[in-house]
């Protein structure tokens, strides 16, 4: 897709704190696509001025506090600051719904007379509406003032159809503007950094796996990913691979660990599964290249960040029929796919500790051309810029 003249557009999150999974770090991704394609991006968030995690981004951010309702996100800086910088703007982009900054955007937007655009990142998938019956209820209590925000947005992207579709049956009514855009991440290959070194890195941090093979899980600590599928399915096939072990790497939000761990005592492994908590840079580059596979047994993943990084250095995956991209990953021949189960995920090991090595190698080497061909993150820039840019030439006095 051939990029039209490029604009300057403000992407609006609650957070860019890495351990709030995905989001941020397809945020941080994303700043950089648009740099290389030439397009003007700024961002606003609700994090504390003067975080380290928002050092190092390569465009300006605007850090305008905490907010007053958690995470519901009520900010007046933030809609004083939208209100006075919107006019800057050729569009606006919000990340996330059910918060008041999607309300903001939108009447920011509204005001002055600018395209605006959403993506949901996965919230409007039907299985949260099982899985927490009772913030459905809250959620049907909002709908009329989310819908609003969706209804009114020049495109609501999706990055697979399957997220499109899903997001359809959640709630009514559901009119918007649905656009699939291209996602993925830029090609860690391109931007730095030794492979060697960066293994050895992950060595330091953890030398009792030097020399061992590993299955790397690489997510939020959180019910919704399988975690304790995986320590389960682990226990039962663990026996039969005893040069295997598994890391469980990732922040803890809801104080989940400590009993994930009781488990993993509880089934008998909990000498061969490595808790090194957040990890990112070097240390996440090497932990992930010196993997065996990664593994992600999720029971709903819109993306999966962490899935396409594997890809991208020539890790095999294994996952869960509900990672939004698992029919990509099965017609590429680059990983595994089972039902989001204990049973599933059970399957999913055993297929591939049975597998002979020369087929798990045979993945690995299919892995980076199924990223290259799929997964560049410049073209979602591209593609969001040209939504914007058709919005503005079918209205050229705005």
């Amino acid at each position: 897709m051939a990029s039209r003249s490029p604009l300057h557009i403000l992407h609006v999150i609650g957070t860019l704190s890495p351990a709030a999974g995905g989001p941020p770090e397809s945020m941080r991704q994303l700043v950089d696509a648009y740099i290389e394609v030439g397009a003007g991006i700024e961002l606003a968030c609700l994090d504390k001025p003067g975080e380290r995690f928002l050092e190092g981004i390569a465009c300006p951010v605007h850090a305008l506090g905490p907010s007053l309702l958690g995470r519901y996100g009520l900010s007046p800086r933030l809609w004083r600051w939208l209100n006075g910088n919107a006019h800057r703007f050729d569009a606006m982009v919000m990340n996330g719904i059910w918060t008041f900054p999607g309300v903001a955007v939108r009447l920011a937007a509204r005001r002055a007379q600018r395209p605006y655009g959403i993506f949901t990142h996965g919230m409007l998938d039907p299985w949260f509406n099982r899985r927490y019956p009772l913030k459905h209820l809250k959620k049907l209590l909002y709908w009329p003032v989310q819908h609003a925000v969706l209804h009114d947005a020049e495109a609501v992207f999706f990055i697979t159809e399957a997220e499109r579709d899903l997001a359809k049956t959640s709630f009514r009514p559901s009119n918007w503007t649905s656009v699939v855009v291209p996602y993925g991440i830029n090609d860690p290959e391109e931007r730095g950094g030794e492979a060697t070194e960066q293994i050895e890195a992950f060595y330091r941090r953890l030398p009792e796996l030097r020399g061992r093979r590993y299955l790397l899980f690489l997510a939020r600590i959180h019910e919704k990913k399988g975690c304790d599928l995986l320590l389960q399915a682990f226990a039962r096939t663990a026996d039969s691979v005893p040069e295997v072990d598994l890391v469980i790497a990732g922040p803890d939000q809801q104080g989940m660990q400590a009993e994930l761990q009781r488990l993993a005592e509880r089934l008998g492994i909990a000498a061969r599964v490595h808790w090194p908590g957040l990890i990112g840079g070097d240390l996440k580059w090497g932990a992930i290249r010196a993997c065996d596979a990664f593994v992600l047994p999720s029971h709903q993943e819109n993306f999966g960040t962490a899935v396409v990084e594997s890809l991208a250095v020539g890790r095999p995956v294994l996952i869960s029929n509900q990672v939004n991209i698992w029919a990509a990953i099965e017609s590429d021949g680059v990983g595994l796919v089972n039902d989001d189960t204990l049973e599933g995920t059970e399957r999913l090991l055993r297929r591939w500790f049975d597998l002979p090595a020369a087929e798990r190698d045979a993945m690995a080497a299919r892995a980076r051309a199924s990223f290259i061909a799929r997964f560049a993150m410049n073209r979602a820039a591209v593609a969001i810029n040209n939504v914007f840019v058709s919005a503005a030439q079918e209205t050229p006095n705005r």
